[in-house]
C-alpha cells in the first residue's frame, strides 16, 4: 500500500510540475509583443510607360501582399492602362489576386489572376469600331529579387490573341515593394 502512495505522490508531484511549467510558458507567450496585421503588408507594385514613333503606352499596377512567413504571401492589386497608336487605342482597368512562393531567397514564383475591363477603339480607313468586354488572365511568373525589386517574367496561360491588349503571352516585369 505505501508503493502505491508513494507513486501516486510522485505522479501527483509530475503532474503538478507539468501543468505550472506549462502556465508559466503560456504566461509568456501571452506577454510577448504580437506583431499588428500591417507589419505584415508590403505596398508597391509596377509602373511604366512607353514612347517611340506613333506609339504610346503607359501603365499603373498597384499592389498590397500580406507576407504570411518568409516563403509564402498573398495579396491584391489594381491595374489601370493606356495604348495609344494612329490606328488604335485602348483602355483597361481591373483587379487581381496573387500569390508569391520564394523557395531561395531571390528566387520568387508568382500566380496571379486577374480580371480587366478593356474598352477598345480601331480607326479603320474611315471606319470606327468599338470593342468592350472583359478579358482573364492568368499568369505564372519566375523572377529574381534583390532587396526590394524583383525583375522577372510571367506567362499568361489563359491568353487569346484575338482578345489580349499584349501582343503575346509571355511578358517581363519589375516590381517594387516595401
Amino acid at each position: 500500500m505505501n508503493y502505491l502512495v508513494g507513486n501516486y505522490k510522485g505522479l501527483l508531484l509530475f503532474f503538478i510540475l507539468l501543468y505550472s511549467s506549462q502556465n508559466h510558458l503560456v504566461a509568456q507567450e501571452n506577454t510577448a509583443p504580437k506583431k499588428a496585421f500591417f507589419e505584415h503588408v508590403r505596398y508597391g507594385g509596377s509602373l511604366g510607360a512607353n514612347f517611340s514613333n506613333g506609339y504610346f503606352s503607359a501603365f499603373l499596377a498597384p499592389k498590397a501582399i500580406y507576407d504570411f512567413n518568409r516563403y509564402t504571401s498573398a495579396g491584391v492589386g489594381v491595374a489601370a492602362s493606356y495604348t495609344s497608336t494612329s490606328r488604335y487605342s485602348a483602355f483597361t482597368t481591373g483587379a487581381s489576386i496573387l500569390g508569391l512562393f520564394r523557395p531561395l531567397q531571390a528566387l520568387q514564383l508568382s500566380a496571379e489572376f486577374e480580371e480587366q475591363y478593356v474598352s477598345r477603339d480601331f480607326k479603320l480607313e474611315g471606319q470606327n469600331l468599338d470593342d468592350t468586354y472583359w478579358y482573364p488572365a492568368l499568369y505564372l511568373g519566375l523572377g529574381y529579387t534583390t532587396g526590394h525589386v524583383t525583375v522577372g517574367v510571367r506567362y499568361d496561360i489563359l491568353y487569346d490573341d484575338e482578345k489580349s491588349i499584349y501582343s503575346n503571352a509571355l511578358m517581363p516585369f519589375v516590381s517594387v515593394f516595401f
